[in-house]
C-alpha cells in the first residue's frame, strides 16, 4: 500500500469518472493469468488484494488502481542451446544449410514447446488519482514502466490526459543551488546521498553516499562544473526520498510515526488498515507534492 517511487502526472483537463464507471471499464481489461502458449499478460487486479473484488478503489476522493503482469521466463541461452541442436541434426540428416526463415520457424516451434513448462515472474504497480488536485501517480521506479500501465489506463477508458509535470526551472539547476547556499526551502531537510553530473558532454559522474553534503569537498565538486541530479531529502520529518533531476521521487520511506497513527485499525481487518493507510498515505502526499513542487520553483502550467 505504501508507495516506494513516484512519478508525477498532472491532468490537461479534470478527470470526471468516478469510481463506479472507472471500475466498468477496467473489467473490460482484468488480469488472467497466462495460458499455456502466453508469453505475457497485462490487466487490473484489486488494489486491496485477494481479499478484496473491486478494481477500483475509492477513499475520501482519492482513487487507487492496481496492475499486475505475469510473465514467462524464458532464458535466451536455453533457447539458443536448443535452436542449435534441433538446427544441427536437420541439416546432418538432409545434408544441407538451412535457410533463414526454416531457422526462424524452428525457433517459433521451440518456443511454443518450452513455454507450457517456463517459470512465470509478477509484478505489479499501482496508480493513484487525485481528481480534487489534478494529480495521477504512478508507484513505478521508471518513466518507461509507468508509461506501460497509463498505455494500459488508456486502453480501458479511451482517452487518459496526463502529461508528466513541467517545473518553470530545471530540478538540477534547483537541487544545485541548495547545495551552493547550504540552505534548502523551509519543511525540506538535506540527508547524506548526492548524484553530481559534469555539465559537459561526456563529462563526469560523481556518487556519495553517507556524506556532508555542504562539506569543502561538495562545493568544489559544484565549482568544477558539476550539477545535482540526485539528492536526498526529508521532507517535514514525515518521509524520505531520492529526488532525480526528471522530477522522479525514489526510496519513499514514511516515519514509523506517521505509520503508528493506523495502528488503532484491527490488522486481522486486512482491507480496514489498507483502506486506513491508503488515507493516511494520499492525504500526506497531497501536502508534500504541492510544497515539493513550489521549493523546485513552481510548476510551468503554459
Amino acid at each position: 500500500m505504501w508507495f516506494k517511487n513516484l512519478q508525477i502526472y498532472r491532468f490537461t483537463r479534470p478527470f470526471e469518472l468516478d469510481a463506479d464507471q472507472l471500475e466498468t471499464m477496467l473489467e473490460t481489461v482484468a488480469f488472467t493469468p497466462c495460458g499455456s502458449q502466453d508469453m505475457s499478460k497485462f490487466g487490473w487486479v484489486s488494489p486491496l488484494g485477494k481479499q478484496a473484488q473491486a478494481l477500483v478503489h475509492e477513499a475520501a476522493g482519492q482513487l487507487l488502481l492496481c496492475a499486475r503482469k505475469e510473465e514467462k521466463m524464458l532464458p535466451s541461452t536455453v533457447v539458443k542451446d536448443a535452436l542449435q541442436e534441433k538446427v544441427e541434426a536437420l541439416e546432418a540428416e538432409q545434408g544441407r544449410a538451412l535457410k533463414k526463415k526454416e531457422k526462424e520457424g524452428l525457433k517459433d516451434e521451440i518456443l511454443m514447446n518450452l513455454l507450457p513448462r517456463a517459470f512465470t515472474r509478477h509484478s505489479q504497480t499501482s496508480v493513484w488519482i487525485n481528481p480534487a488536485d489534478g494529480y495521477l501517480v504512478v508507484d513505478a521506479g521508471s518513466a518507461k514502466k509507468a508509461d506501460d500501465v497509463l498505455a494500459l489506463l488508456r486502453k480501458c477508458i479511451g482517452s487518459l490526459p496526463v502529461v508528466p509535470v513541467a517545473l518553470k526551472t530545471p530540478p538540477e539547476i534547483t537541487m544545485t543551488e541548495w547545495l551552493n547556499e547550504s540552505a534548502t526551502p523551509a519543511g525540506f531537510e538535506l540527508e547524506d546521498e548526492v548524484e553530481l553530473r559534469s555539465a559537459l558532454e561526456h563529462g563526469g559522474i560523481i556518487r556519495a553516499k553517507q556524506q556532508d553534503l555542504l562539506s569543502e569537498e561538495m562545493k568544489a565538486h559544484l565549482l568544477a562544473d558539476k550539477l545535482v541530479t540526485k539528492l536526498a531529502l526529508n521532507w517535514s520529518d514525515s518521509l524520505s526520498f531520492l529526488l532525480g533531476d526528471d522530477l522522479s521521487i525514489k526510496r519513499v520511506k514514511f516515519s514509523e510515526e506517521l505509520k503508528e497513527q493506523n495502528d488503532d485499525v484491527l490488522s486481522e481487518d486486512k482491507a480496514a488498515r489498507l483502506d486506513a493507510d491508503f488515507a493516511l498515505m494520499t492525504g500526506e502526499f497531497s501536502r508534500f507534492i504541492p510544497e515539493l513542487i513550489a521549493a523546485l520553483g513552481g510548476e510551468n502550467r503554459d
